[in-house]
């Protein structure tokens, strides 16, 4: 008889399945529940204290004293999402761009598990291995991993000093792709828009309209993938810029709105939200959801329909901003007291989970560096800000979350943090 318990089955991969790698967010997030000694600035947790176990005990409860919904709600549904909720969210999006919601059509947005999903289906469906699609620097770092993952470059864009896309230097990189016929390789511009994940940053109106004009100019097949899942945690006021489904110069091209429900109220319920303008695109996307999940969770999705018919949502939402606020300052005051001395820099978010530092001097800070490892040594971590870059090309920033510590937690992790910084300090002086 033979004993396979040691024995190592080898696969067939195909080339999908050879390209993966394990992830980074995951690694990140397995350092955490590892080392509980550890404080963490790294993965974007939201705030444990907050999450709204009354709400949802409330909601649950109204659902299970009506049978019929009851039972609904625990069976499959529709692939595309809840009529009631798909209704509510087109609303949504059209009063926070201050146009007739009668612009935008309930049967183009459709639910997933979490803007994540949306996002890979995105690409998924809109690109084939060695196709392109121009970010911005930096961006989301788990969706440089989607890209890697499904084979597809993504090219830098050009940016300018205050965190915009330089369109000047951008239309140089699509005349030489226009020249070389690399253009039709480009398939999407990624936007992380509002309060953006990892640098804070929001985009004007006025640039989305020069980048709209820009892709007609030379190819208005390439789509606009607007990420928008941090468009509601504004602390103080919202950005006035509407999102790119408003915006005239790109009412001619492929535009792919994304956002969560999660972030804003529980993150363990796992829904998100996209609309997309083109037809076709949105059916092929859902023809891949529908081969990969059957559809989002129906249970959840009551849940959260429920939580924003009622008001229960936007009221937690209110009392969130606040949390947030007052965690981001907690962090910064304290981060303050000798990082500026010793030459840190960042700038002040008015929205979103995270502050975006950037080390004196070039500083390595990734995950190899000389001051990660003091980081560990000091009881705290962060994401490397080298892994928001293509290519890693920046090495001196450092994405600090402020989500799920306390605000008492999040002192005692900045005080860790300028402790590693102070004795890197020493060393490179001596």
């Amino acid at each position: 008889m033979f004993d396979l318990r040691h024995q190592e089955m080898k696969a067939n991969l195909s080339q999908l399945g050879l390209r993966q790698k394990s992830s980074d967010i995951t690694r990140l997030m397995a350092l955490a529940f590892q080392r509980p000694d550890i404080l963490s600035l790294a993965a974007g947790f939201t705030d444990s204290e907050s999450l709204p176990v009354e709400d949802v005990r409330e909601i649950v409860q109204e659902i299970s004293c009506l049978e019929t919904e009851a039972k609904a709600s625990l069976q499959y549904g529709p692939n595309i999402g809840r009529d009631a909720l798909r209704s509510h969210l087109t609303s949504r999006i059209a009063n926070c761009d201050l146009d007739s919601e009668a612009e935008l059509q309930p049967d183009r947005l459709f639910i997933t598990n979490g803007s994540q999903q949306a996002l890979y289906l995105a690409v998924q469906t809109l690109c084939d291995a060695g196709d392109c699609i121009l970010v911005e620097q930096p961006t989301y770092f788990v969706f440089l991993e989607i890209l890697q993952g499904l084979g597809v470059e993504p090219i830098p864009m050009p940016m300018d000093d205050r965190g915009d896309v330089d369109l000047d230097v951008l239309r140089t990189v699509f005349e030489k792709a226009a020249l070389d016929g690399s253009i039709e390789k480009i398939k999407a511009v990624y936007l992380v828009s509002y309060f953006a994940n990892p640098s804070g940053h929001s985009i004007s109106e006025e640039v989305k309209q020069a980048l709209g004009e820009l892709l007609t100019e030379f190819n208005s097949s390439i789509a606009l993938l607007e990420d928008a899942a941090y468009r509601e945690l504004y602390y103080e006021e919202a950005h006035p810029a509407k999102s790119a489904l408003s915006i005239d110069s790109c009412c001619d091209l492929p535009v792919l709105y994304t956002s969560t429900l999660t972030k804003p109220y529980a993150s363990g319920l796992k829904v998100g939200y996209v609309y997309c303008n083109s037809d076709e695109w949105r059916d092929a996307m859902l023809a891949v959801k529908g081969q990969q999940d059957f559809g989002t969770s129906h249970f959840t999705q009551a849940i959260l329909e429920r939580a924003l018919l009622s008001g229960r949502f936007d009221r937690h939402l209110s009392e969130l901003r606040g949390i947030y606020n007052r965690k981001m300052q907690a962090l910064h005051r304290c981060l303050a007291r000798s990082l500026l001395d010793l030459g840190w820099s960042w700038a002040i978010p008015e929205g979103g989970l995270y502050l975006w530092l950037r080390s004196p001097n070039g500083l390595p800070t990734g995950s190899e560096s000389e001051f990660h490892k003091a980081c560990l040594d000091s009881g705290v971590f962060y994401v490397p800000g080298d892994l928001c870059f293509v290519n890693n090309a920046q090495i001196d920033y450092i994405r600090a979350s402020f989500g799920v510590l306390s605000e008492n937690q999040l002192e005692e992790a900045a005080e860790r943090f300028n402790r590693a910084a102070a004795s890197v300090d020493r060393a490179i002086a001596n």
